[in-house]
């Protein structure tokens, strides 16, 4: 039996998807979404959900992994629902409770290891050395001090043990 949770929306509402009841289930969002083409995912469903307060069915379908953040959704959206803001609201519930789905695990370990999303290892440097690129890109990894500032930042939003 699915137990509704009428507290859900202040939580999405207190991590940045306020607007979530804005939604009319239009269904504007899932027929343009380019991951639903390809996927079973259906942006109307996790909105209507989040609604419903159906938190412990929604936190645990890998619904909320598959959006992309394309914002197709939201340039459609004939309310103007920022409804990737919603999105990412509940990721971050999700991740307040330990669930993230692989992928972005990877992503987000990488970035805490790193200060980069994508591991500089010695076949990405050969790649972009071929290319006539720096075998290290400008970013943090070019930067002692950014570096050192990007991991302070990390530890100081708990961005590191999150994602532990």
């Amino acid at each position: 039996m699915v137990t509704p949770n009428p507290d859900f929306y202040n939580e999405i509402a207190a991590n940045g998807g306020a607007d979530v009841k804005m939604c009319f289930q239009c269904g504007t969002c899932t027929a343009g979404c380019p991951s639903g083409k390809e996927t079973a995912y259906r942006t109307r469903k996790v909105m209507r959900m989040a609604q419903l307060g159906l938190k412990d069915e929604l936190l645990n379908t890998d619904d909320i992994w598959q959006c992309t953040t394309c914002y197709t959704c939201e340039e459609r959206c004939p309310r103007g629902v920022p409804i990737v803001d919603t999105i990412l609201a509940i990721r971050n519930i999700a991740i307040q409770q330990g669930k993230m789905y692989d992928a972005h695990k990877k992503t987000a370990n990488n970035l805490v290891k790193y200060g980069h999303t994508v591991d500089l290892n010695d076949k990405v440097k050969a790649m972009r050395a071929s290319l006539g690129l720096p075998e290290v890109p400008p970013t943090v990894l070019a930067n002692e001090k950014a570096s050192a500032d990007f991991a302070k930042i990390l530890a100081k939003t708990g961005f590191d043990k999150l994602v532990e």
